[in-house]
């Protein structure tokens, strides 16, 4: 078992800087896909490798619905992470269009990471996708077990060994298996120095400085249902889509005084989450845009005036039309 750490003594270097990858010495540019079941901890681990936040993360499963490109920037490379929606047992018709998110991103990216939480014990719905993966012969996989600040070092020694034996059991080849924790900013550079020597050798594909190709009123979106997600009672979560109707600069503002105006509706399926939502004379859904409106104009560097409504959307997750109206 190849078990990949970094010397204590090594300094810490900053997102985007690199070791000398050994044998290097072209420039190598592709797409790895982090995998695993809903809360294994990706989207904060694609946040932490680019540097910046680009995915939106909550405790709560099935948080990500999209695939969010997050783009690493190094001297030696470039390395475009897709950060897909855990792949689960579908009980809708969003989650099996999830599940097809990512299968087909799974069939187009050059290297796979599958995340397995240090502080879960491997399960059923980590066997069902190392099963999937065995399927994917061509494709490079490193296991990365996320969480570690969560564990003691005997526990992690214990998932280590397990995660071993699953690929031997499953007929998963292991290209490398890399301890984590994105939250304690350990071994996150690490693991990109791994992916990149299974990256193919090319140019860059997307333009110093980007952090994302997701367009910005999706992104809006998200953080607002991020906020949104905050807190809300079990079955809610999935119920909660977020659509960004509009995006216009103020007219009549000075030059050095410019206001973006966002008008975004939060859509539940059901009358009776429209007051969760809302909540007491209004309080929730205030503290919804108070939160989401701080993160958006940190995004996008502007003052903003966000405008939120609570709309009904009948059983949306299982409605084929609705579905494409909110994105999906």
């Amino acid at each position: 078992m190849s078990v990949r750490t970094q010397s204590s003594e090594q300094p810490a270097e900053g997102r985007g800087s690199s070791r000398a990858v050994d044998g290097a010495g072209e420039h190598r540019a592709g797409f790895a896909c982090f995998v695993g079941r809903p809360n294994a901890g990706k989207s904060t681990l694609t946040n932490a490798l680019v540097g910046q936040k680009v995915a939106i993360t909550s405790n709560r499963p099935q948080t990500t619905r999209h695939t969010v490109r997050g783009i690493v920037h190094r001297p030696d490379a470039q390395l475009i992470l897709v950060d897909t929606p855990g792949l689960h047992k579908p009980r809708t018709l969003l989650g099996e269009r999830l599940n097809d998110v990512v299968r087909t991103t799974w069939a187009e990216v050059d290297v796979i990471g599958f995340c397995l939480p240090a502080d879960q014990k491997i399960g059923p719905g980590d066997r069902f996708i190392a099963k999937e993966l065995a399927g994917i012969k061509k494709t490079p996989k490193v296991a990365v077990v996320t969480k570690t600040d969560l564990v003691d070092p005997k526990a992690l020694a214990e998932q280590l060994i397990a995660i071993d034996q699953l690929g031997k059991e499953l007929g998963v080849e292991w290209a490398e298996i890399v301890p984590v924790s994105a939250v304690g900013d350990k071994q996150v550079e690490l693991l990109a120095d791994l992916l990149v020597p299974l990256l193919p050798e090319g140019p860059t594909l997307y333009p110093e400085g980007d952090l994302t190709d997701e367009p910005e009123q999706v992104m809006v979106a998200e953080l607002i249902r991020e906020a949104a997600l905050e807190g809300v009672r079990d079955e809610l979560p999935h119920s909660i889509a977020v659509v960004v109707e509009e995006m216009l600069p103020r007219e009549d503002r000075p030059a050095d005084k410019p206001l973006l105006d966002i008008h975004a509706n939060v859509y539940i399926e059901r009358s009776s989450q429209k007051g969760i939502i809302i909540g007491p004379k209004g309080k929730r859904l205030k503290d919804v845009g108070i939160k989401s409106r701080r993160q958006i104009e940190a995004l996008l560097g502007t003052p903003v005036f966000l405008d939120l409504h609570v709309k009904v959307a009948k059983d949306w997750q299982r409605d084929p039309k609705q579905l494409r109206k909110l994105g999906f």
